[in-house]
């Protein structure tokens, strides 16, 4: 049995890592190479930076923050915002990043996820799904949450796989920072509908949450921020909790 994966999550804006509620309400969580650098050294199992602004701003993901974090870690780095080219995934990867991850651009242009795929294999494309329960169904937004679209979020996780994404990386805005849980029944429901890995964000709390993605939500990999920013869970411990719980960790 494939073991699975805790990742810590670095939301960026102007150089800073932050964390907010339901997408807003952003506060400071600290220096991202020194946060994606202790990381690295107590038990994740992959990091993801995701520069938040950077589609709104219409710029690029910032590269020089980029190139300082690789050099600090030892462990599978994703990198998103701003991407929409298979130019800028290649300055993203020849910076340190592992994987990228594309949201917004690849629903403006879905032919991208084929495109880079082919480019440079799945196992490098991760396609972020940024989603909301509203009027009855969930439902694809992008820009930050900011955009809602007409197109259903499970309709768009089998077609980002279809076209060649290798991961989905799965956030409720709903339950995003609330600590609350992760969205389980919507995580399970994408997780049975995949054959790739899904990586569930949006709401971890508690050590309980995890197991539960992992059981009731059927995902791959649980993400999270603030709990391990602010130090409320201890990876390495989270990790030991989950193994003795039954569930498999790389420990």
């Amino acid at each position: 049995m494939l073991t699975k994966r805790i990742i810590p999550c670095l939301d960026i804006k102007e150089g800073r890592t932050v964390k907010g509620t339901n997408f807003v309400d952003l506060r400071d969580a600290g220096d991202p190479v020194e946060l994606g650098a202790f990381y690295a050294e107590n038990g994740a199992d992959e990091l993801v930076f995701l520069d938040i602004t950077a589609t709104i701003d219409n710029r690029k993901t910032l590269i020089e923050l980029v190139k300082q974090v690789a050099r600090q870690v030892n462990i599978p780095f994703t990198v998103g915002g701003g991407i929409g080219s298979i130019q800028d995934v290649s300055a993203l990867l020849n910076a340190g990043a592992d994987k990228v991850s594309i949201n917004s651009s690849a629903v403006r242009r879905p032919e991208l996820i084929d495109e880079l795929a082919l480019q440079f294999g799945s196992q490098c494309i991760i396609a972020a799904i940024d989603t909301r329960f509203v009027v009855g169904a969930d439902w694809v937004h992008t820009h930050g949450g900011r955009n809602i679209t007409a197109i259903k979020t499970l309709e768009w996780a089998k077609e980002v796989e279809q076209r060649g994404a290798g991961e989905i990386l799965l956030t409720s805005m709903d339950t995003d920072g609330t600590k609350a849980g992760f969205a389980n029944t919507l995580t399970a429901e994408i997780s049975t509908n995949a054959s790739i890995p899904i990586i569930a964000s949006g709401g971890a709390g508690t050590m309980e949450d995890f197991f539960d993605v992992f059981t009731l939500g059927k995902a791959d990999a649980g993400l999270a921020a603030s709990i391990f920013h602010f130090k409320e869970i201890e990876i390495n411990a989270l990790k030991n909790y989950l193994a003795k719980k039954g569930i498999p960790m790389r420990i």
